[in-house]
């Protein structure tokens, strides 16, 4: 079947029969839509939104009261978990509060507040403290389980746009997170108030965050897998090479021996020590190349008279990141690991820095 429209009407045609004209209703007529949308009008649209969205978020900051700080009371007081709920968008932005609380020192986890109704609410203990989000303060799924947290011994914190709601007088802590209006021209989709919402969740994450005494590698330790984590736990003993992959080479060896160890453990240099292990100096391919450009005969020559003495190094216990600005201002490309004594424990070079994701 082909169908043509043309200003409400269409036109079909089926195999073997005669025309047919009929017509059809449009609920808006494509004659109606401009044939090119004017490109101031998609910016002054954005440019009302983030400001509709940028005044509700500062005009939270007039509005913080006792009931903050009494929230923050009882999140640093809770021995169970913060359990945070919500309905529709109040939802999303409720999962996404769990996440930075979870991720911030505050064990926190997200409940569907619909689903408490059917089981969940088995999740939630008399040691919690459970967040609720509702922009009005009537969700119906979340009224429905008040009264049974509550009843558990759970405390209860209320973001909400209305201080006089029923979820707000019911609560231990109200946050008041009202909006003058919505950036939906409609006023009906939730836009500034989910912002302002999410923003006054943020204000209670780091609040907590910073009455914890949370630092950089407490969030490190809950991010393993990033590249903060990565710099904030990897030390140098994670990564160095050790026994047999060691380049080393006494402080008596000959030149030729020197290469051959360079050559067979390939980190582009070998440590050179003295009888005790302790590190006299470090021979690499540039102090090589340097040498060969003498007129020496290097296979009776002594790698201590060619080596770089008091070459840089670093302890195992410093973290990787350490090594990496070590060897990025001092331009070298190898290092050398020692413990307190002086003696050699390890060795690293750019490559395996690469490999541990470090850089």
């Amino acid at each position: 079947m082909r169908i043509a429209c043309r200003r409400g009407e269409a036109k079909t045609r089926s195999s073997g029969a005669s025309p047919q004209r009929v017509s059809v209703y449009c609920a808006y007529e494509m004659s109606t839509l401009p044939e090119r949308v004017s490109a101031a009008s998609p910016l002054r649209s954005a440019r009302r939104t983030l400001e509709i969205e940028a005044r509700a978020v500062r005009a939270l900051a007039d509005r913080l009261d006792a009931g903050f700080t009494r929230a923050v009371e009882l999140i640093l007081a809770c021995t169970g978990r913060v359990v945070v709920s919500g309905m529709g968008k109040s939802g999303h932005v409720a999962r996404k509060i769990a996440s930075t609380l979870a991720s911030t020192g505050t064990p926190a986890f997200f409940v569907h507040a619909a689903e408490a109704s059917h089981g969940d609410l088995g999740m939630i203990t008399s040691q919690d403290v459970m967040i609720a989000l509702s922009n009005s303060g009537e969700s119906a799924e979340l009224l429905a389980i008040i009264p049974l947290v509550k009843r558990q011994g759970a405390r209860l914190v209320a973001i909400t746009g209305a201080p006089q709601s029923t979820l707000a007088r019911e609560a231990d802590a109200h946050l008041d997170a009202g909006v003058a209006e919505e950036a939906c021209p409609l006023g009906l989709a939730p836009t500034a108030s989910t912002t302002a919402a999410l923003a006054m969740g943020d204000a209670l994450a780091v609040a907590l965050l910073e009455a914890r005494g949370f630092g950089a590698e407490d969030f490190a330790r809950s991010h393993p897998g990033g590249a903060l984590g990565r710099r904030l736990l990897t030390h140098v003993s994670d990564v160095m090479r050790t026994g047999d992959a060691l380049p080393i080479v006494p402080r008596a060896a000959l030149l030729p021996q020197a290469i051959l160890e360079i050559s067979r453990k390939g980190m582009g240099m070998t440590a050179v020590v003295d009888a005790d292990g302790k590190v006299a100096g470090i021979f690499t391919d540039g102090d090589l190349r340097r040498t060969l450009e003498k007129p020496i005969d290097v296979r009776t020559l002594p790698v201590a008279q060619v080596m770089t003495a008091q070459p840089r190094t670093i302890h195992a216990e410093q973290l990787a990141v350490e090594a990496v600005k070590l060897m990025e201002d001092c331009r070298i490309s190898q290092i050398l690991v020692v413990d307190s004594d002086v003696r050699l424990v390890g060795a690293l070079n750019m490559h395996d820095l690469f490999r541990a994701k470090v850089l």
